[in-house]
């Protein structure tokens, strides 16, 4: 006897239970990718890369009777600090002047002198001042008016209790190597190559007074040069000391 198999119907409320059990399991196991967000961060602004050494000017001034009375040589480089009107915060700005861009102007006196370089928005300004009694002189001030795109406004830094560039009446002041003269806490000056006679000027600069940091780097060739003729010296004693000892030897025997 073949067995009959009997088809049963599964009732629609078990299917429709089913199917949603299914749907549920498949959405729970998908793999659901996470969502990042990203904070904004406002990064500061890239600082300005530092510019090489500037070019060496020659500057010069004259009087009412269109004679020379202030000759400069020098290479000269800003360092500025000041609040940013974009962002705020202090940025520090290092800027070459370019002789060829500079206009020059000033002044003399007897016993003062300025030199006035003025690039674009720029303006630097030498004061001089000479002492008749020990006849020196020296840099007494130093001011900077700047307008940079990225300030406020003008910015003006000033100082005339300054003593740099002290020489004597008829000679020059030199400085090849590079100096940083502080003038204000946000302003510095930097000079390369310098040579400058604000009095006593008779058609070409007088003879060089040097800096102490030209003066350092002919110490140092004399000091190795002095140790090395000790040396020499140490060397060619012990020699004869030896000799005559290997002499005296021979004698006795």
């Amino acid at each position: 006897m073949i067995p009959i198999i009997r088809k049963q119907n599964m009732p629609t409320g078990a299917i429709f239970s089913l199917l949603l059990a299914l749907t549920i399991h498949q959405t729970l196991t998908t793999d659901v990718s996470p969502t990042v967000v990203t904070a904004e961060t406002s990064s500061p602004p890239a600082s300005p890369a530092t510019p090489g050494p500037p070019e060496r000017g020659n500057y010069n001034v004259t009087n009412s009777t269109d004679t020379v009375c202030l000759l400069a040589r020098m290479g000269l480089q800003l360092n500025i600090s000041f609040t940013s009107s974009s962002h705020g915060k202090t940025v520090q700005e290092v800027l070459n002047l370019h002789p060829n861009l500079i206009k020059v102007s000033g002044s003399c006196t007897p016993d003062f002198a300025t030199l006035k370089l003025t690039e674009d928005n720029i303006s630097l300004t030498f004061s001089f001042s000479l002492n008749s009694t020990s006849n020196k002189y020296h840099l007494s001030g130093l001011e900077l008016s700047a307008a940079l795109p990225d300030m406020a406004k003008r910015i003006v830094f000033s100082n005339t209790t300054l003593n740099y560039m002290v020489g004597t009446l008829g000679h020059s002041y030199m400085c090849q190597k590079e100096k940083t003269l502080s003038v204000t806490q946000d302003f510095s000056l930097n000079t390369f190559q310098l040579q400058v006679q604000p009095f006593g000027v008779n058609g070409d600069f007088g003879a060089a007074e040097e800096c102490e940091l030209d003066e350092d780097d002919m110490l140092i060739p004399i000091i190795v040069g002095a140790a090395l003729a000790v040396l020499v010296l140490i060397v060619i004693l012990a020699y004869l000391i030896g000799r005559n000892r290997s002499h005296a030897g021979y004698q006795t025997i």
